[in-house]
């Protein structure tokens, strides 16, 4: 549609409206990511903020959008010399998950200059975005050398596109902006520390509030114009406030009081870096610029370390984001300026308690944390009876049954256990060389890595591969009259380089949950080390699933998503006890990759089974699991065996169903990518030694059991 949903239009987000506001008066402040679920108007808020940003100065006819009062002497369409300016509305463009690495900083057209010799340069969505918006939908599913080139021109001001030679550079200042669904997976550290602010956004669970957002959504779809001059006044006194904001905003003071707070925080919290220092200072600038005074107050300083530092925060994708907000308030009263401290007035009393009616859980609060942190903390899972303080004796008695109990197929269901700690897991990869989605972990076929070769184009030319195409235009030259110095190079000549990379993979995790893996200590480890290989999924630019199997089934736990902190979850509540159907957790694996490889054909999985290798549940249940893997050999699926047995005595079951699988085992210890042995064993390496028969069918073995 031509008229954009007004900004004013919009229903609550109060945290994401004053995010993006404050970006408009500070482009400075680097930005806004804003995570939510889907429906909660994330895109629609960004585009209303461009009809609300001031118009741009710039140089007529420059493609780069060159300030008269500045001109970059670097343009490629300069160098301006007689300065002619025009007035143009700033722009917001959307950069799409699968847009190529051309469409991003732009495309040589390399027949003109093999051919004409000369630098014909189509700008990108860089070009195009400076001095406005760059809008990234679904950030998190961007491709890994899209976020490279993103990340080198938000940090340098400045595209750089260089081709054979050939180098052209553009200024690119921009402000960036992406959402994200945290559902289909995270983001890098890199580009999440980028952003300068972040805003958690949720559907309100008011139905007011959520009558209302329905009435205007249907009353803009049937008439967006007159929807849109409902709220023109609105709009133009929002535009007004803004331009009398930036007018402010030199003017605003940021004293040392503040400056030792936004210190004081940042290292209270331990960020990384210094970048969250100089967001939180300008964050506060624009607060205080925004609200019209000429001084940031504690109030600002507040405000921006909610915005500024939640997604700083995160070492690893299982860390819940957000803030400890007494601990804010703490920080920010020791190193406040004593002044203002002696002349507060006394703290209002705390309330009673979660029933107090005036409370934040009574009538008048709705239930709800308030928008700008995340609210009480909440418990574990489990409940609080499970954190509550019991007798020593009990305590002591409850641990010596579980250690003693034994691992009887009769075992009853056991509460989950917590994880131990992670580590960083040694590199397991598939064999061979693929071409699936950009990655980071096995061998593939890509648009981007080293040159290994060249090939005809097919279609557009990409990467051009100068050496094989001078090779195939040199025989030709005589024949084509060339009289003198040069290269007559014709379409039929040009080469494409061949490169390889690296892929993402699908990690399937097949976990054994029955009462023989029920030993605390025994299952806390096994969590560990699926929690080390989650995390190294997620830093591989995997997708993860998850299948368990106990008692007498199996079942998925997790479907195939890009999001390793949701399997974190479920791992995390993952309850032990009961038989060890181990043929029925490889078969709903298989069923589970097949699907996957209807849906995605070119993205390779690897098998990951975590198992002691015992089989109890079912007829047969030794043969039927070794025919179960069978099927996984005779497709070639990349498998690995975590084998959990513990103790001096140890049956190999595990080893075993390593070799039926066609994959290698690997014990816990040998899964640390600092250990010696580990690091020896491979899974290439079994790959290429192992040979077993198999049934062809996965309906056999159903009949069979």
């Amino acid at each position: 549609m031509n008229t954009p949903y007004p900004f004013t239009a919009l229903v609550g987000q109060d945290d994401l409206r004053l995010a993006l506001l404050l970006n408009a008066v500070s482009p400075a402040v680097g930005g806004v990511l804003v995570r939510g679920e889907k429906g909660t108007a994330k895109s629609t808020a960004v585009r209303a903020l461009s009809a609300l940003l001031p118009e741009v100065a710039v140089v007529s006819g420059c493609r780069f959008s060159c300030d008269p009062a500045a001109p970059d002497p670097n343009c490629p369409d300069g160098p301006h010399e007689s300065v002619a300016a025009d007035g143009r509305a700033a722009r917001m463009v959307e950069l799409p998950v699968g847009a190529s690495e051309d469409r991003l900083v732009g495309a040589l057209d390399i027949e003109r200059a093999l051919s004409e010799g000369v630098k014909a340069f189509e700008p990108g969505l860089l070009a195009d975005a400076h001095r406005g918006i760059l809008y990234v939908d679904e950030v998190n599913l961007l491709h890994d050398h899209l976020v490279d080139l993103l990340l080198d021109a938000a940090a340098m001001g400045a595209s750089y596109v260089e081709r054979e030679g050939v180098s052209v550079r553009h200024a690119a200042r921009f402000l960036l902006v992406g959402t994200m669904n945290p559902e289909e997976g995270e983001l890098r550290p890199q580009l999440l520390d980028r952003f300068g602010l972040t805003v958690e956004v949720a559907a309100s669970r008011e139905p007011d509030q959520r009558v209302e957002v329905v009435r205007r959504r249907l009353a803009y779809d049937d008439d967006p114009a007159a929807f849109a001059a409902r709220f023109a006044a609105d709009e133009a006194e929002l535009r007004d406030r803004i331009v009398a904001a930036r007018a402010l905003l030199p003017n605003v003071r940021l004293g040392d009081a503040a400056l030792r707070q936004i210190a004081a925080t940042c290292a209270a919290f331990e960020v990384d870096g210094m970048r969250a220092d100089i967001v939180m200072a300008r964050t506060a600038t624009a607060l205080a610029a925004w609200a019209g005074r000429e001084d940031v107050a504690a109030e600002d300083v507040r405000q921006a370390a909610l915005l500024a530092l939640p997604h700083r925060r995160r070492r690893n994708p299982f860390d819940a984001p957000g803030l400890d907000e007494d601990k804010l308030d703490e920080t920010l009263e020791e190193f406040g300026d004593p002044e203002e401290q002696d002349d507060d007035p006394e703290p209002d009393p705390e309330p009673d308690g979660p029933g107090d009616p005036d409370g934040p859980g009574g009538p008048d609060g709705g239930g709800q944390p308030p928008q700008g942190g995340d609210g009480p903390e909440v418990p574990p899972q489990g409940g609080a009876a499970e954190d509550a303080p019991r007798p020593e004796s009990t305590e002591q008695e409850t641990d010596q049954e579980r250690e003693q109990q034994p691992a009887a197929s009769t075992a009853p269901e056991q509460a989950p256990v917590g994880a131990s700690e992670p580590f960083r897991a040694k590199l397991l990869t598939v064999p061979g060389t693929g071409a699936g989605a950009a990655g980071r972990r096995s061998r593939a076929r890509t648009e981007h890595g080293r040159t290994t070769g060249s090939r005809r184009p097919q279609g557009a030319l990409g990467k051009l591969h100068l050496a094989a195409t001078v090779q195939a235009a040199a025989p030709h030259q005589h024949a084509r009259g060339r009289s003198g110095p040069g290269l007559v190079v014709r379409r039929d000549d040009l080469r494409q380089a061949t490169r390889e990379g690296r892929e993402g993979n699908l990690v399937l995790f097949a976990v054994d949950a029955s009462g023989s893996m029920a030993a605390r200590q025994r299952m806390s480890a096994v969590k560990g080390a699926v929690l080390s290989l989650l995390l190294d999924a997620y830093q591989r630019r995997d997708k993860v699933g998850l299948v368990t199997f106990r008692g007498k089934g199996a079942e998925v736990a997790l479907p195939p998503t890009s999001s390793v902190d949701a399997a974190a979850a479920r791992l995390e509540q993952l309850p032990t006890g009961g038989r060890t159907p181990l043929s029925e957790g490889l078969l709903r694996a298989h069923d589970v990759l097949r699907v996957e490889r209807l849906r995605d054909p070119a993205r390779r999985a690897l098998l990951v089974v975590v198992t002691d290798g015992r089989a109890t549940g079912g007829p047969e249940p030794v043969a039927r699991a070794a025919r179960a893997a069978g099927l996984f050999a005779a497709e070639g699926v990349a498998s690995v065996t975590v084998d959990c047995e513990t103790g001096p005595v140890r049956l190999g079951l595990a080893a075993e169903l390593a070799r039926n699988l066609g994959g290698s085992a690997v014990t816990l210890d040998e899964l640390r990518a600092d250990n010696i042995a580990g690091l020896v064993r491979d899974v290439r390496d079994a790959a290429g030694s192992s040979s077993h028969s198999s049934i062809s069918s996965t309906s056999s073995i159903r009949k069979a059991a």
